[in-house]
């Protein structure tokens, strides 16, 4: 342990190697597969493996990569990886980052969605499910106070979130309608009250020194890294033919009406409203996927995200799930051919999803990343993101009504599914325990009551 230490030591006072792009692609291949937790799991991983142990970049140079991709729509600890990997390996790097992050995730869902619906109606599967549903319940209500924690810092932004939640509860506003109106709100409100709308503190400020790093505080910005416009409209271009090229396809042998076509525009839409995260767009993902396509039911997209909790990968990897359902459900390629239908449209779902966010980044990086902490960009982000609160937890508020009461109002009000919900919010909020422990014990809970239910009866 003393020559581990010292090791540890010495190797602080001198720079680490160049990495790479092999010890690089075996880095991103290994997060891919422990990447649980959500996405603050996911970036304190990133942060102790990148920062504190291999020390590839640096404390400050790992903030404000990660204040950058906090602005944008989607998943900002994928997008965070697509970032550090082509921050240091050029294009490639921050495609294979992104890649790996999603693809393990990617496969286990279209092996679960498989599962759940050959063998959902299975008692001990039905009965671990039973379980689970209350806890995500509890999962989303906890989300809703930890992204108000961190964003509601004064009277107008909690006022902006009780809107929003009225919005979408009262009025069944459209989600992107209530993102569009947040954005006005708040860039007029940079303008006029500047010192409630800013953005405070972000992550932190710097707090420690692991040592020298490969890419430094003071490392000159790689020249790839640097704006210049033809590559900007190189990368739009491509992102244009990869994302116009598909969804031409998908029109021209199903029709613009088709269920993989429709999920294409569908969830590139989706894509670009996920600000504040998987949790602020899954409210849209439900009115479209549910109420306005009929591509699952409430309770299937419950089971969804209960099964998207347990996976590695970011949370919004759900869409998985409800395009491979979606897929089963629509028939595309004729009956006989389900498991088809369901794995297209699960890569369909997923594609559109994350096809933005890579050019976000490769596009945008050095654009976005000069404009940050300029309150006239921030500013609507914060009424966004206050917004989100709102719709986060009128989702709350929906899975609780499909869960506790299974047959509506005039059902009869499931007591146990309460209890175990009553268990998971004292674990999530009072004891801090992590997700995955949580979604554990309830399922184990409901698979318990499978088994003592007929002494019971």
């Amino acid at each position: 342990m003393t020559q581990s230490k010292k090791h540890l030591t010495d190797n602080t006072l001198t720079r680490p190697d160049p990495v790479s792009f092999w010890q690089a692609f075996r880095f991103w291949l290994q997060l891919g597969f422990i990447s649980f937790g959500g996405p603050a799991g996911q970036i304190a991983i990133m942060h102790q493996e990148l920062v504190e142990r291999r020390r590839w970049i640096s404390e400050k140079r790992f903030l404000h990569a990660l204040n950058y991709c906090m602005v944008l729509p989607g998943p900002e600890a994928q997008q965070l990886a697509v970032y550090l990997g082509w921050l240091m390996h050029r294009t490639w790097g921050g495609m294979v980052a992104g890649l790996l992050f999603i693809l393990p995730s990617l496969f286990l869902l279209i092996l679960l969605s498989w599962i759940y619906l050959s063998f959902g109606q299975v008692p001990v599967v039905a009965g671990v499910l039973y379980g689970i549903k209350p806890a995500v319940t509890a999962i989303v209500l906890s989300a809703a106070q930890r992204i108000g924690s961190r964003a509601l810092k004064n009277g107008v932004l909690w006022t902006l979130a009780a809107l929003a939640f009225l919005a979408i509860f009262a009025l069944h506003v459209p989600f992107p309608l209530i993102v569009l109106i947040a954005a006005c709100l708040g860039a007029i409100g940079g303008r006029i009250a500047p010192d409630k709308f800013a953005v405070g503190g972000g992550h932190g400020a710097v707090k420690q020194n692991y040592g020298p790093a490969l890419i430094d505080d003071d490392t000159p910005i790689p020249d790839h890294a640097r704006f210049r416009w033809s590559h900007l409209l190189k990368i739009v271009a491509v992102g244009l033919i990869l994302w116009g090229g598909v969804m031409g396809l998908l029109c021209g042998q199903y029709g613009w009406n088709g269920a993989l076509t429709q999920m294409g525009w569908f969830f590139t839409k989706a894509a670009l409203l996920t600000f504040g995260g998987a949790y602020a767009v899954l409210p849209y993902v439900y009115q479209g996927a549910v109420e306005h396509y009929h591509w699952l039911s409430a309770t299937q997209m419950i089971d969804g995200l209960a099964l998207g909790e347990t996976t590695p990968g970011p949370l919004i990897m759900i869409v998985t799930f409800v395009g491979f359902l979606g897929g089963w459900s629509q028939l595309p390629f004729g009956p006989d051919a389900l498991l088809m239908a369901g794995v297209v449209a699960a890569v369909v779902a997923t594609y559109f999803t994350f096809l933005p966010s890579f050019l976000f980044i490769l596009a945008g990086g050095p654009l976005v990343e000069s404009t940050h902490g300029n309150l006239k960009f921030t500013a609507p982000l914060s009424a966004i993101t206050a917004a989100v609160v709102g719709v986060i937890l009128n989702l709350a508020v929906f899975f609780a009504y499909h869960v506790f009461w299974p047959q509506g109002f005039e059902g009869r009000f499931d007591g146990i599914a309460a209890l175990i919900g009553v268990g998971a919010l004292l674990a999530l909020f009072r004891y801090k325990t992590g997700v995955i422990p949580v979604i554990a014990v309830c399922g184990a809970a409901g698979l318990l009551l499978f088994f003592i239910k007929p002494w019971l009866a």
